[in-house]
């Protein structure tokens, strides 16, 4: 593991937002929780402890689809290097670029792994800064590198733990998408950054391992799953060419859900190195109107489903 020297923070720092409130995962609760000590419980007297590291398991069980949910340790530590190597800084940088929250805003990473995208988004702009992912090693990473950053396990697929209208912006960056939870828990005056894989991301990489670089365009997809609780207000191509050696080309592919069976990395053992395309479609939406009170929620929780990338 690499370094998780990151942000300094002052002793008794650590804790839960003023600003964003959390509620009870708990099925058919739904209460607000709030700062007891060193967790978090609600009226109903569930209770939930912060992790030493700082971040707050709400997942529950019947939210695990296997004993450690999440991505695999493999693909967690293949980006980390990934990371360590500023291999996606300048997409990161690129990204953080389209939408910049202002001081006082508070933004939602959903599936944010070890958190360098919501670190990149929130860095130079005071905004508070949210990371959700399923990965409990994932986030204790993050919470250890960003402390004044506040991180949560739960499963995106269900009901995100916050309260309505908790975000001015909710980002997924190559990550789980529910367009029902997305619209209940940004703001009506708030933003919604979606990005996914472009056509052309790894081509060469995935010519090499699957001997075909197949072009996948996932952007009408994405639009069509946002429709009609978001407005698509800007679409934007980010990309950025790289030089990788052999080890930072198996990363790259072990870290995307596109490796496919382990075997199929070997073929880049004879690739000492290679120009490899790193392409993101990136889309800005703004949230439709809702009704308020009981009507939004039931608006909000339109068909839609929960995607992935692929």
């Amino acid at each position: 593991m690499g370094s998780m020297v990151g942000e300094s923070l002052a002793p008794g720092d650590r804790g839960w937002s003023d600003r964003v409130t959390l509620v009870c995962p708990v099925a058919d609760c739904r209460q607000p929780l709030t700062r007891r000590g060193r967790g978090l419980s609600c009226a109903r007297g569930h209770a939930f402890d912060l992790a030493r590291s700082g971040y707050v398991n709400l997942l529950q069980p019947q939210d695990r689809r296997s004993a450690r949910p999440g991505d695999s340790l493999a693909a967690l530590a293949a980006r980390r290097r990934l990371h360590e190597r500023g291999v996606e800084e300048p997409i990161a940088a690129a990204l953080a670029r389209l939408v910049t929250p202002a001081p006082g805003d508070a933004v939602l990473d959903v599936g944010c792994g070890e958190g360098h995208h919501l670190a990149a988004m929130t860095g130079a702009s005071g905004a508070e800064g949210h990371g959700l992912d399923l990965s409990v090693q994932a986030i204790d990473a993050a919470a250890r590198r960003y402390p004044t950053r506040h991180w949560l396990v739960a499963n995106a697929d269900r009901v995100l733990p916050y309260a309505d209208g908790s975000f001015t912006l909710v980002t997924s960056i190559n990550a789980r998408r529910n367009p029902a939870e997305f619209r209940r828990v940004v703001r009506d005056d708030g933003a919604l950054l979606l990005v996914v894989p472009a056509p052309d991301d790894l081509i060469e990489v995935r010519e090499h391992v699957l001997g075909a670089g197949v072009e996948r365009d996932r952007a009408e997809r994405a639009i069509a799953d946002f429709s009609p609780l978001f407005t698509l207000e800007r679409r934007e191509r980010v990309h950025h060419t790289a030089r990788l050696d052999a080890a930072t080309l198996r990363d790259a592919m072990a870290s995307s859900y596109r490796a496919g069976r382990t075997s199929r990395l070997g073929r880049l053992a004879s690739v000492p190195e290679l120009y490899v395309t790193l392409s993101r479609d990136a889309f800005v939406f703004r949230p439709a109107r809702l009704p308020a009170g009981p009507a939004r929620r039931v608006a909000a929780r339109a068909p839609g489903g929960c995607h992935g990338t692929e």
